[in-house]
């Protein structure tokens, strides 16, 4: 799975994507966020607030609660303002 990092939080962990295998246990996007974040300090200091990030799966905006599937890609990033 291709995990997409944008803003902030591309920033914090210091990289755009990365190519991640999530163990079975790891079913839901907010799984897949408290997995990461245990990987290292940048991903734990990027993740610390999940309610303040927003994600999507396959190019679908989706919940954090969301099932990931089959899912080829995962994109986290913080939520988006219009000007």
């Amino acid at each position: 799975m291709r995990v997409l990092y944008f803003a902030w939080v591309r920033e914090t962990i210091g990289v755009g994507e990365e190519a991640v295998q999530p163990p079975e246990a790891v079913r839901t996007v907010a799984d897949l966020i408290a997995w990461l974040s245990a990987g290292s300090a940048d991903h734990a200091a990027a993740f610390a607030e999940p309610a303040r990030l927003r994600a999507a799966v396959d190019q679908r905006f989706v919940a954090l609660d969301s099932a990931l599937g089959d899912a080829r890609e995962v994109a986290i990033f913080p939520p988006v303002t219009g000007g």
